[in-house]
């Protein structure tokens, strides 16, 4: 009679319940990586659409009350001239009496088609009153 060695096989039927675990967690982690850059990305483009916007709107009220002497027509052309360079839109320009109040949009991008728009307001005019200025020479003595 001939004497086999038998070995133990290992039992196929028995799956390792962890399999693939380390990879299902590594997906939904760079999944969420991916989700918070495009949410930081999206943020960013939105607070520098804002900056834009206020420089924009300071601008075009400069300009409209450069023109004021000219009338709200003509000080509102300029504003409305210097805002779509500038790639923005006047959403209202008025005078009133010698300041130039100006509102500004500019449209913000995002993926996925979406986006909207964000607003800046400025004022511009002569000062109320003068400044007084003050000679360190005579005060020091």
């Amino acid at each position: 009679m001939h004497h086999r060695e038998t070995r133990e096989q290992p039992d196929v039927r028995r799956l390792d319940v962890d399999a693939g675990a380390a990879t299902v967690w590594a997906a939904c982690a760079s999944a969420a990586l991916l989700a918070l850059a495009g949410l930081v990305w999206v943020l960013s483009g939105v607070l520098v659409a804002r900056q834009h916007a206020a420089g924009v709107a300071d601008l075009a009220a400069l300009a409209a009350a450069g023109r004021s002497t000219e009338g709200q027509t003509a000080a509102c052309a300029r504003a409305e001239d210097l805002a779509e360079t500038m790639k923005a839109r006047v959403a209202d320009c008025r005078l009133r009496g010698w300041d130039a109040e100006v509102t500004i949009y500019v449209d913000v991008r995002a993926p996925l088609g979406m986006g909207g728009a964000v607003t800046a307001h400025a004022r511009a005019g002569p000062v109320e009153e003068a400044p007084t200025i003050v000679d360190s020479e005579r005060t020091q003595g």
